[in-house]
């Protein structure tokens, strides 16, 4: 298990709002925006690593196509990455840390 928990951003409003507002995220903690192929750091207190992904397959992987790592909170921007179909919002060095790269297969599943 690479994150213990990742909230699913499932309708327009938690997409928008993401991470906005939040103090900070837990070492194991993250955010899917399912269908979103940029994202922003408006109004965000802290830098994130960000994961964009295809769609989920037919085994529910999603493939990473891009990697962004240490985003600054204000300036950090991410317009469009070709080929992706969702973004996974991670704490900033995340990433490095547990050797994340690009074409590693990644599943969510319900937490029990």
């Amino acid at each position: 298990m690479l994150f213990g928990r990742v909230v699913v951003a499932r309708t327009f409003t938690a997409r928008l709002r993401g991470l906005m507002g939040r103090a900070r995220l837990d070492d194991d903690e993250g955010l899917y925006l399912p269908g979103d192929t940029g994202i922003h750091m408006l109004f965000m207190r802290f830098p994130i690593d960000c994961l964009f992904v295809t769609r989920p397959d037919g085994t529910g992987a999603l493939q990473v196509v891009d990697i962004r790592e240490h985003l600054r909170p204000w300036t950090g921007l991410v317009v469009r990455v070709a080929g992706a179909q969702g973004a996974i919002e991670l704490p900033a060095s995340s990433v490095r840390e547990r050797g994340v790269r690009v074409g590693d297969l990644l599943r969510i599943s319900p937490w029990p």
